[in-house]
């Protein structure tokens, strides 16, 4: 009896397994159907493989989710007013059974990435209030930041505290939003920076005169791509803010807050940083901060405002001190970067140019895709038309190099790219004219400009 029963077993366990294989085989047959639909944007002769699929074998591959998101917006867009309604929802479904399935992509999380475009698909289809909304994005980034990287997402993370704030929330005060604000400044500055490192790389085997790749150029691309995306949401992240990010606003809040937090570097690090961006640095409250800084966590940060106090209070030299002691004492390139451009835009606001440009192409020099080191030169050169060249058409032909220095600004930063092509345009449209060359009849003469500039343009022959 024994024996027939483990028989029976094993006859019903080769059953199963029999079964099992079967079911998998139908999977992977509907699996390569619905996707070849997909492929070739077929997405209604892909929904039916595609459900299969999704419930008879919701871990077999995770193109049932990458595919299934586009076939879901296809009916949202295209289907009948009942297949619209029930797909958004079943969308979001979707997200949650792939954070559940395929959480991980290349042995890399991708959970950020999926909830935040969950919180995407709550809020473009309206199927939450605001608070579930930023629930969900914050959810997103407080489990996976590394991969919540889109610049529209984070500044709609942004974007739904803040109409929160403004629809009178009681939960979102005004400190919330600013710490808000700096946190997810911070992120896009550094995914900014990540996407520097890997442009930089391109710009500098280009500079040498080395051909790319296809897959190098292809790169560059989608690099210019992404970083005009990030510099578009980071200024609209910026515009939103500015209405109240205004001095009457900071420095009441930062006093108030300032005993609490006069032990958290980071809280300082941002206020500092706010006040100073807002030109609030006038305020005895900056000093404070500073000096509180500096005591705490001496830093490229703390030596950097130290320069500005010495600057404000007309002591140069000790500005220029630390100024350079926060140079030396920041290790990574592209912060310091970023520090060394700051003090070029400081230099340029005091009339110091030829100072301003030899720090602004210390930061080219650490950082070559940043544009506004090149903008600075160039709007510089411009504003140094009437104090350079012995003649009226020499004077002009300073623009010549100013919409160079543009242009290369757009060059090097997709995100600029239509500042600098504006600018430049508006720099040659000022410059010499074909009919000026003409009557000057100087085509290809060299033009030395012996000012601060102390450079030199040929004479173009338009």
């Amino acid at each position: 009896m024994k024996k027939l029963f483990s028989i029976l077993l094993i006859v019903f366990g080769l059953t199963q397994t029999s079964v099992l294989a079967q079911d998998v085989n139908v999977c992977m047959q509907d699996l390569s159907i619905f996707a070849e639909f997909a492929k070739v944007k077929n997405y209604k002769a892909a929904f039916e493989p595609w459900m299969r699929v999704r419930q008879n074998c919701p871990t077999i591959n995770a193109a049932v989710y990458t595919y299934g998101e586009r076939i879901l917006k296809d009916l949202i867009n295209n289907g009948t007013p009942e297949e619209q309604e029930a797909s958004k929802k079943d969308l979001i479904l979707l997200y949650d059974e792939w954070v559940q399935n395929f959480p991980k992509k290349k042995n890399q999380s991708q959970v950020g990435d999926i909830l935040s475009a969950k919180a995407q698909a709550l809020l473009d289809y309206k199927l939450a209030d605001l608070k579930v909304i930023y629930t969900t994005f914050d959810e997103a980034y407080k489990k996976d930041a590394a991969s919540f990287t889109s610049p529209k997402l984070l500044y709609n993370y942004f974007k739904t505290l803040y109409d929160r704030y403004k629809a009178g929330d009681s939960e979102v005060t005004m400190e919330l939003l600013f710490n808000m604000y700096e946190e997810i400044s911070e992120k896009f500055e550094f995914e900014q920076t990540e996407l520097a490192k890997k442009l930089d790389v391109i710009l500098k085997k280009e500079a040498a005169g080395t051909a790319l790749s296809s897959r190098e150029t292809r790169n560059k691309r989608v690099y210019d791509v992404n970083s005009n995306a990030f510099g578009i949401f980071s200024s609209n992240l910026d515009a939103i803010i500015a209405k109240e990010a205004t001095c009457e606003n900071l420095i009441p809040l930062y006093q108030r807050n300032f005993e609490e937090n006069k032990t958290d570097a980071t809280w300082i690090k941002r206020a500092a940083s706010r006040m100073d961006s807002k030109e609030c640095s006038d305020d005895p409250l900056f000093v404070t901060l500073v000096e509180a800084l500096h005591a705490l966590d001496p830093s490229a940060d703390s030596a950097y405002y130290l320069g500005l106090l010495n600057d404000k209070s007309g002591n140069s030299e000790a500005a220029l001190k630390y100024f350079e002691e926060s140079i030396s004492l920041e290790t990574d390139n592209y912060k310091k970067a970023k520090i060394l451009l700051k003090i070029a835009n400081k230099f340029k606001a005091a009339g110091r140019r030829s100072s301003a440009r030899t720090y602004a192409n210390k930061a080219l020099s650490f950082q070559p895709s940043m544009g506004r080191a090149y903008l600075l030169i160039a709007n510089m050169y411009a504003d140094s038309a009437n104090d350079c060249g012995d003649s009226q058409f020499n004077k002009r032909a300073v623009y010549w190099l100013a919409a160079d220095m543009a242009r290369k600004a757009g060059q090097v930063d997709a995100s600029l790219k239509n500042v600098a092509t504006k600018t430049a345009e508006s720099y040659t449209g000022r410059a010499p004219s074909k009919t000026d060359i003409f009557t000057e009849g100087n085509t290809g003469a060299v033009i030395k400009f012996d000012c601060w500039i102390n450079r030199s343009v040929t004479v173009p022959n338009l």
